[in-house]
């Protein structure tokens, strides 16, 4: 591959191989010697576009089989993994589609969780993060989609929160 080392080709050939998509900086502490090297290797990788940022100590693969670098994940997947599985739920348009209350595409994905907030672009998706309680992030759902956990709002809230919409 153009552009990449030898030992950055290693260790993506070797995440991709064992379907790591989504790892930490721990995964990659066989590959280098020390904190400063792990540190410079990711920054390079991110800035080759090989890999994404997701939060302090987790990254996105952009596999091999993505020549060019453009590659797409499913933006509830990638929420989840972005908070860890934990104290968020997805709410919005994007759970009113989720639940088939709307034919609507969104365009937004409102992420409600105790930590964050403001918005990022990710993967052509634009992702608002919301400051709610942890009572009310304790009545969500927990489904799957494509094999992977993730937790949204309860149809019975998102459709009263449709109906007020109209």
């Amino acid at each position: 591959m153009k552009g990449l080392s030898a030992k950055e080709l290693e260790l993506i050939s070797s995440l991709e191989f064992e379907k790591k998509y989504f790892f930490t900086t721990v995964d990659i502490g066989a590959f280098v010697k020390n904190k400063t090297q792990r540190y410079n290797f990711i920054k390079n990788l991110v800035k080759k576009k090989r890999i994404i940022k997701l939060n302090k100590s987790k990254y996105f693969l952009i596999p091999i089989k993505a020549k060019t670098g453009g590659w797409s994940e499913h933006p509830l997947i990638v929420i989840d993994e972005m908070m860890n599985g934990e104290n968020y739920f997805i709410g919005g348009w994007a759970a009113a589609n989720y639940w088939r209350l709307t034919d609507q595409i969104p365009f937004q994905y409102d992420v409600y969780t105790t930590k964050r907030q403001g918005q990022i672009t990710l993967f052509y998706a634009r992702i608002a993060f919301h400051r709610t309680s942890k009572k009310r992030i304790s009545y969500s759902t927990v489904k799957m989609i494509n094999n992977h956990p993730f937790r949204i709002a309860p149809q019975s809230e998102m459709k009263t929160w449709i109906q007020l919409r109209e």
